[in-house]
């Protein structure tokens, strides 16, 4: 059942970063989509639809509308500014002629959250937001964290920068991860029916949602642009567990790791021959990591293609101080040898440097969004 709801809308001015100047804005907006019914003591309630607010430039000079899937712990904000006051993607791609959806995911920030219909939730603690955002170069978790220089601030508590990033983080569900999936991936899909082909922008968690919305839907998926996804195939690990990733032997899929179930996805995706589950991959790990401070990938030992993807635009963006330049080459390399071509752009490579995994708040993030927006006007037609 699909619930939406038009916000009025006008021509509106939105204010530039001063150099830049205001935006001429011909409509903005918001609306709900997705969602069901669901019954529980007594009552019917709409549950799990998706929150979507909209900028439409008034001179549109890209190819099609973007659309920007925030991560775990996060909400649309992460794309809307930035924590010291700069612009942020939102509306650089507005300014540079996009039309902007931003979505807050199912059952967080303005989508509804229903307790007995999604389960318990997880707050992100003060340590997790160091270790993995603002100050990695502090705890060295990861090989690659004392090159991160770009954060505004000193990334710990007392300071402006840090303290609003703090107060903008959301409790995220715990419930079974391809349920979590199944929920975005059905909502993302239901925005796409209602706007037309789009570009998908996802960060982290919400990688996989780009890869399973364009599964159920890839004539309207004209472009995915994965912002350091959730990672590496097949077994993945968060960055305070990242160590044993390194080591010899399979890691145990207990709390630190979860098994993507359809080697790139925790929820399903088609593939030609079908996989019901990883072990229809028969993943095995590589004899040796490809470089020094480099993870050993697992990749499929039968050929399996995802003909659903084959055909869509994708570029995997890494930055060299975050904990996903570790693996990010393993994600790249499952869908080239899945059928799927895809860019892995290297921020180092490209003269960006000193970035962890929310690049699009640091520093130099209006660097990284013309970055992408090169990569969009050369790929996605």
């Amino acid at each position: 059942m699909s619930i939406g709801l038009l916000a009025v809308a006008g021509v509106v001015m939105a204010r530039g970063d001063g150099e830049s100047g205001p935006i001429l804005v011909a409509k903005t907006g918001f609306y709900y989509v997705g969602g069901r019914e669901f019954s529980y003591q007594g009552q019917t309630a709409i549950v799990d639809q998706m929150y979507v607010q909209y900028q439409i430039p008034a001179k549109v000079t890209s190819p099609y509308p973007i659309v920007m899937i925030h991560g775990t712990f996060q909400s649309g904000t992460i794309y809307m500014g930035t924590p010291d006051g700069r612009e942020g993607w939102a509306e650089y791609f507005l300014r540079h002629g996009y039309p902007v959806y931003v979505v807050d995911q199912v059952a967080r920030g303005r989508s509804p959250y229903n307790a007995a219909a999604d389960g318990p939730l997880e707050n992100i603690t003060v340590d997790m937001m160091e270790h993995r955002f603002s100050a990695v170069e502090r705890f060295n978790l990861f090989p690659q964290a004392h090159l991160h220089t770009q954060w505004p601030g000193t990334g710990m508590p007392g300071d402006p920068s840090f303290d609003q990033l703090r107060m903008s983080q959301m409790p995220s569900m715990i419930s079974d991860n391809a349920t979590i999936d199944e929920n975005n991936r059905a909502d993302g899909v239901a925005l796409l029916r209602k706007i037309g082909p789009a570009i998908l922008l996802t960060h982290s968690r919400s990688g996989d949602f780009g890869w399973e919305i364009a599964d159920d839907a890839p004539e309207l998926v004209k472009g995915i642009v994965s912002v350091e996804p959730w990672g590496p195939p097949c077994y993945r690990a968060i960055v305070e567990h990242l160590e044993q990733i390194f080591q010899d032997s399979p890691p145990k899929i207990t709390r630190p790791f979860v098994e993507a179930k359809w080697g790139l996805t925790v929820d399903h995706l088609t593939y030609d021959p079908s996989v019901q589950d990883l072990a229809d991959l028969a993943p095995k790990r590589e004899d040796k990591a490809q470089g020094p401070d480099l993870v050993r990938c697992w990749f499929a030992t039968s050929p399996h293609r995802l003909p659903h993807l084959i055909g869509i635009p994708e570029a995997i963006i890494a930055g060299d101080a975050s904990f996903h330049a570790a693996f990010d080459h393993c994600t790249s390399q499952f869908l080239t040898q899945a059928g799927v071509t895809n860019d892995l752009i290297l921020l180092g490579d490209h003269g960006i440097h000193g970035n962890t995994h929310l690049m699009m708040i640091e520093k130099n993030n209006l660097e990284i969004a013309a970055l992408i927006d090169d990569w969009i006007r050369h790929r996605v037609k």
